[in-house]
C-alpha cells in the first residue's frame, strides 16, 4: 500500500507483536524484581499506586500470566513472518562489519552505506533480542515448573537456570535501553513513528534505504 508520500513499513500486525512484546516485556521484569524484597526495601510501595508491588504473591501472579502473553506474541511472530518468509530482519553476513561503518559515520558526519529495510545493526539487535526472548521463555518454564511441584529439578541445575533467567534479563534490559537510546540519532528520527502508524516517509527510504524494494 503505497502513496506518493508515505510507504508502508510496518503492517499493523507487525506493530501489535511490537507493542505486545514490548509492554509485556516492561512488566515481566517489574514484577521479577517484585518477587525480591527490593520494592519494599526501597520505599517504592510508598509511591502512589504501586502499594501492591510489594506483594509477592500478586507479582508471581502477574509475572505468569504476563510470561503467557510474551511468549504468545514471540510464537505468533516467529510463525507469522516465516510462513510469509519475511525475514528482512534476520541477521546477514557482513552485519557487523557494516555496523561499524554507519556507527563510523554518523559519529563523523560521513555518508553510510547503503541500507535495505532495516539497517545492519536493526538486524543483530533482532537476533540478539530474538535470542535472549526465547532463553528467557526456556528458563523461565523450567521455573515455572519446578514452583508447581509439576518435575523436580536438581539444585545444581536449578542454580544454573537462575543464573541464565537473571543474566538473561539484564542482558534484555541493555537491549531496550539501546533499542531506545538508538532515537536519540537523528538519522533515526523518521523511523520513530513508524511504529504507531506504520509508514514512513518515502523519499526517507529512498534516500537512506537504496537497496529497500519499494
Amino acid at each position: 500500500m503505497k502513496n506518493s508520500e508515505k510507504v508502508v513499513r510496518h503492517s499493523l500486525a507487525v506493530r501489535l507483536v511490537h507493542w505486545l512484546v514490548a509492554i509485556s516485556g516492561l512488566l515481566l521484569i517489574f514484577t521479577g524484581m517484585g518477587e525480591l524484597p527490593m520494592y519494599k526495601r526501597y520505599n517504592l510501595v510508598k509511591l502512589p499506586g504501586l502499594g501492591w508491588a510489594g506483594d509477592f504473591e500478586l507479582n508471581l501472579i502477574l509475572h505468569y500470566g504476563t510470561a503467557v502473553v510474551f511468549g504468545a506474541a514471540v510464537c505468533f511472530h516467529l510463525v507469522y513472518h516465516l510462513r510469509r518468509r519475511e525475514l528482512a530482519a534476520w541477521p546477514q553476513k557482513g552485519d557487523f562489519r557494516e555496523s561499524l561503518s554507519i556507527i563510523k559515520a554518523l559519529l563523523s558526519g560521513g555518508e553510510e552505506p547503503p541500507h535495505g529495510k532495516f539497517l545492519a545493526e536493526q538486524r543483530l539487535a533482532y537476533a540478539a533480542t530474538g535470542a535472549v526472548s526465547l532463553l528467557l521463555l526456556l528458563t523461565g518454564l523450567l521455573k515455572s515448573y519446578k514452583n508447581l511441584g509439576a518435575i523436580v529439578i536438581d539444585p545444581s541445575i536449578l542454580q544454573v537456570v537462575t543464573v541464565l533467567h537473571t543474566v538473561g534479563t539484564m542482558v534484555f534490559m541493555l537491549l531496550i535501553i539501546a533499542h531506545v537510546g538508538a532515537f536519540a540519532l537523528r538519522a533515526n528520527w523518521p523511523l520513530l513513528p513508524t511504529m504507531l502508524t506504520g509508514a514512513v516517509n518515502r523519499d526517507y527510504a529512498r534516500r537512506r534505504h537504496r537497496k529497500w524494494r519499494i
